[in-house]
């Protein structure tokens, strides 16, 4: 705030909001309203792929300043995740899954998600999941 970063402000009032929902969701689902680690991570997550979806939306609809803003709060957004596994660690990860006797694609995607909690695009791992069982 004092250093006049409105732009980062509002990104992270945003985040603060979105966590905080969070927070009233478990308390009215009867669960403590403390947020793990993980869920942190997967709002973080969520928050990120709105924006990048919205960029696209925008994109497709011609207003390019609104897909500028989407992307750079994603890009911020990102700061904040663990970096994302490349091509080769996913297939690595998929190829000991299918290997261990799994098979069935939904099997696969279940086991492979878990494993990765959150370091993968599902979108990619789909793909490679398709490649290797095909």
């Amino acid at each position: 705030m004092k250093l006049s970063q409105s732009f980062d402000l509002g990104v992270l009032r945003m985040l603060s909001a979105a966590l905080k929902n969070r927070e009233i969701e478990k308390r009215s689902s009867g669960q403590a309203p403390i947020l793990t680690d993980e869920d942190t991570l997967a709002i973080l997550g969520k928050e990120a792929k709105k924006r990048r979806d919205a960029a696209q939306v925008y994109e497709s609809g011609g207003r390019g300043e609104l897909k500028d803003r989407e992307i750079k709060e994603a890009e911020f957004i990102e700061k904040y995740l663990p970096k994302k596994l490349s091509v080769a660690e996913v297939e690595e990860v998929i190829k000991k899954i299918v290997d261990s006797g799994v098979g069935d694609f939904g099997m696969v995607m279940r086991a492979a998600m878990k494993e990765f909690g959150g370091r993968a695009d599902g979108k990619l791992v789909g793909e490679v999941v398709k490649k290797l069982l095909n």
